[in-house]
């Protein structure tokens, strides 16, 4: 009895269970409304079943769809081009080699300057000027074209192969400091030598003058089967030209001398005692010049050299 006084028996109330749905319902309520307030316009609604199986499809092909944007952007345009031929070839079949594109008309900034190079640009020809020439032109346009490399790899069968410098030879003295063929560094006793280069070039055949500096076993290789022409500075030419003259001029001394001695002599020996010291002196100048160099002018005194004019002569020996 007094279990069921404090409360703890089996009375109870038949109205709680009703008022405690009432509030559930209350705040379903509230909470409803207030989703509505608070719900934004682009905000979907909620499903409150299953998903049907299209809506599913749907959902999973966007998120499929935007995974692999993200991967093909992060891909550069060979592999993304590689990786459409792989998907094509997998899913349709194929060969690869059908897909591999043909190099054979492929050409590079080198291969069009080997077409339309030459060694002596006419200006005549600068006047229809497609890219490709004008890129050759240009390339000309950098070679220095005072001296000239050589291949005198075939020079027994007396082909030459001839091309202008490039700057960087130009600065370490390959083809004027160093001898000019291809395959030689020789620096010394080095010779001009001047070629009349003959050679055919886009089916013309044409000539040009060059200049090239060999050592002397490159240059019997150039002179092999006739000999060119030496180019010589001009002072050098001109103490040529003068030992050629001072050679006739020495042979008429010697034999009007001869001929002097033999008129002279005679049996007496008088005569012969009566040479003095100041007749063997003037005989002595008498050989060293002829008859003719008295009547051609007064005697040159040699002229001191100034620095201008000895920096010249080295210059001038250096730069035929």
């Amino acid at each position: 009895m007094a279990k069921y006084a404090l409360g703890l028996g089996g009375y109870g109330s038949d109205f709680s269970d009703e008022e405690e749905d009432q509030n559930k319902t209350d705040d379903r309520k509230r909470l409803q409304k207030n989703e509505e307030l608070l719900k934004k316009p682009f905000q979907k609604d909620k499903y409150g079943k299953v998903a049907h199986r299209q809506v599913a499809a749907d959902e999973w092909d966007r998120e499929e769809a935007r995974n692999w944007r993200v991967h093909l952007i992060s891909m550069d345009a060979f592999a993304r081009h590689q990786k459409y031929v792989n998907d094509y070839i997998l899913y349709y079949g194929g060969k690869l080699q059908e897909f591999q594109r043909s190099r054979a008309n492929d050409k590079t900034d080198l291969d069009v300057i080997k077409e339309n190079h030459r060694f002596l640009w006419p200006e005549d020809d600068e006047e229809d000027m497609t890219w490709e020439k004008r890129l050759a032109k240009k390339y000309y346009d950098k070679l220095f074209k005072e001296y000239c490399i050589a291949d005198l790899s075939r020079y027994k069968e007396n082909k030459f192969g001839f091309r202008w410098r490039t700057e960087k030879e130009v600065i370490s003295g390959k083809g004027q400091f160093c001898c000019g063929n291809k395959r030689c560094d020789e620096k010394e006793g080095l010779k001009s030598w001047e070629v009349n280069f003959g050679y055919v070039e886009h089916g013309e055949k044409r000539n040009a003058l060059v200049k090239l500096r060999l050592c002397p076993e490159c240059s019997y290789k150039l002179n092999f089967h006739h000999r060119r022409k030496e180019v010589q500075a001009a002072k050098c030419k001109r103490k040529l030209e003068e030992k050629g003259k001072e050679e006739p001029s020495k042979k008429k001394s010697k034999s009007s001398r001869s001929h002097k001695k033999d008129k002279r002599k005679e049996p007496s020996s008088g005569k012969q005692e009566r040479t003095t010291e100041s007749d063997t002196e003037n005989s002595e100048d008498e050989e060293g010049k002829s008859d003719s160099d008295y009547w051609k002018g007064p005697q040159q005194e040699p002229d001191d050299k100034s620095r201008e004019d000895e920096f010249d002569e080295y210059f001038q020996d250096m730069f035929l």
